[in-house]
């Protein structure tokens, strides 16, 4: 058994089970792949697929199988990429959900290759469940995000914590510091994240726990364009602090409290529990962790 015959099989299982496609995905015959299934199932001593005509359906033990080989293969490939790129600190594959990845991450990854400049950082900006989706695949060595993932897959580490801020329109009827009551919050025109982001899961949360659902008037992956929307008096909106504090400071928007709720969230790196970490995805990781220690606020400029 070689790591030939873990990629064929992985060709196969992201073929549809379908030999011949995986032979055209691969470049080979079709009787060259049949060939290494059967080498696979005899080396082992179990059927992988049972034969249903010309069709193939996958058993429990090739489900099984299907999970090492694409563990063994993600490892394989780390350590190609590693040792290829000794002499130099390499590709860094990094993600982060919409709220850290235009917050933060343009400020780890320019203090990063500040102190490593040999090293390649390659950013994914996504709303958390593409992201979990990708560090599965391993096209991502880590990922930050908002919240804790839904899959046991992951090793999750907390590297921040971070609340939600409840902005109204300075013309409007509520003043900054207000309280109000859940009941009167609940009434409100609601301008939010995107299902999926971590700031609508917080939210969400927060609002099961007293007891009701809201449908937004407004939905969109744009802190700037629900702010905006804020200003211009369309309704009110809940958004990661730093990213309206300026909007605060310039009394475009006021912040009101709502009464017996809270709306904090812990951020987190998350990475496959059979990922091998390099040294540079350790350093970036560490970076995260201690950055907010110097940089409280973010240093960046939005215009409203």
């Amino acid at each position: 058994m070689t790591i030939r015959h873990l990629k064929i099989y992985q060709a196969i299982c992201e073929s549809g089970y379908n030999t011949t496609k995986a032979a055209e995905r691969l470049h080979m015959t079709q009787p060259a792949v049949s060939l290494a299934l059967r080498e696979l199932e005899q080396h082992y001593g179990v059927t992988l697929f049972d034969r249903m005509g010309r069709r193939l359906k996958i058993t429990e033990a090739g489900q099984r199988f299907g999970e090492y080989a694409s563990h063994i293969i993600a490892l394989f490939e780390d350590m190609e990429k590693g040792m290829r790129n000794w002499d130099s600190f390499g590709l860094l594959r990094v993600g982060a959900s919409i709220t850290i990845g235009s917050q933060f991450l343009p400020e780890y990854v320019r203090a990063f290759c500040s102190r490593y400049p040999g090293t390649e950082v390659r950013a994914t900006v996504e709303p958390s469940n593409r992201l979990e989706q990708k560090v599965l695949n391993n096209e991502l060595d880590f990922a930050l995000i908002e919240g804790i993932p839904g899959m046991t897959a992951f090793i999750a580490e907390e590297y921040m914590e971070d609340h939600l801020t409840v902005i109204c329109p300075a013309d409007g009827v509520f003043s900054q510091g207000q309280e109000i009551s859940a009941e009167e919050f609940r009434k409100q025109k609601f301008l939010l994240r995107e299902r999926g982001s971590g700031t609508r899961e917080v939210f969400e949360r927060a609002i099961g726990q007293e007891g009701f659902s809201v449908t937004p008037l407004w939905e969109a992956t744009s802190t700037t364009a629900l702010v905006n929307a804020v200003i211009n008096g369309l309704g009110i909106s809940v958004l990661p602090y730093r990213m309206v504090v300026r909007a605060l400071e310039r009394g475009i928007v006021v912040a009101v409290r709502v009464k017996g709720m809270t709306f904090r969230r812990k951020f987190y790196v998350i990475y496959h529990r059979e990922k091998f970490l390099t040294t540079s995805a350790k350093n970036f990781i560490d970076l995260c962790r201690h950055y907010e220690e110097e940089h409280p606020v973010p240093f960046y400029n939005v215009l409203y």
